[in-house]
């Protein structure tokens, strides 16, 4: 066949024959074709209105809940489900993801949080190992618009959802490093990411070190605590994670100041 006539071999493997290993138990996201009926835009969270809306779905499940709490919980969810094909493209196979907020679409679980993704395609070859452009699309076209419209809604202080949006880039590019696939100096690039102080245009880092790894005094295995709590312990349904810098502090003191204070 002449070279004129063949197709560059851009998308093998495809995204969903990367879901092995560490990624044996996520599902992959949809890609192409006609998006399920169950499906909606995310570039309706620019519209505050289309965002409570379905962060008081969500909500339903602890009512009277602390709306820090809720929504805090909620982009859990979602930045989960966000970051792991986000990664898994990012880091195997080279691509850049379309996960910009105007791009994309989700679909939630029967409690109003994100369980799936549909994406129009299987992303663009990424050309550079800078780390702040490999993931300009996620942080600047989804978490940026996103964190600051939740932080608005909720009263809670955008530093908890970049703390929520660090947390798991750091755990999945861990877990990802075990994947036969996995590229180094692509996974180097995203370990710079979290190192970095501050952006290339001198402001904070808001994803700088969102984890940090110690063995405590006395132990033998290394404990990941993250930099800041999620606030989740606020709810009556929660302590707690296994991971919060508040572990041993006086909870309930904590949550009775902070439920006077509201």
């Amino acid at each position: 066949m002449p070279n004129a006539l063949r197709q560059p071999q851009l998308f093998e493997p495809s995204l969903a024959a990367c879901y092995t290993g560490p990624l044996a138990n996520f599902t992959p996201p949809l890609i192409g074709g006609t998006p399920p009926l169950e499906a909606f835009k995310t570039a309706r969270w620019r519209d505050t209105d289309w965002l409570k809306e379905d962060l008081a779905r969500f909500a339903e499940q602890y009512p009277g809940g602390d709306p820090r709490a809720v929504v805090s919980l909620w982009s859990k969810w979602h930045f989960s489900a966000l970051t792991v094909p986000t990664l898994t493209a990012n880091l195997l196979l080279n691509r850049d993801l379309p996960v910009g907020l105007d791009d994309m679409q989700v679909i939630f679980n029967d409690k109003g949080a994100t369980s799936r993704l549909w994406l129009p395609h299987e992303g663009t070859p990424l050309t550079t190992y800078d780390p702040f452009e490999r993931f300009t699309t996620l942080i600047e076209r989804h978490w940026a618009p996103l964190i600051e419209q939740l932080a608005a809604i909720s009263g809670a202080a955008q530093r908890v959802f970049w703390s929520n949006a660090g947390g798991y880039l750091d755990f999945y590019v861990n877990a990802l490093g075990e994947h036969p696939l996995a590229n180094r100096q692509a996974f180097e690039a995203a370990k710079a990411l979290l190192e970095a102080r501050t952006l290339p245009n001198d402001k904070r880092n808001p994803l700088f070190q969102p984890v940090r790894y110690f063995t405590p005094k006395g132990g033998e295995e290394v404990k990941r605590v993250r930099k800041l709590c999620c606030l989740r312990y606020l709810l009556d349904e929660f302590d707690v994670c296994g991971t919060c810098p508040l572990e041993g502090c006086d909870l309930e003191a904590r949550k009775r100041a902070r439920q006077a204070a509201r």
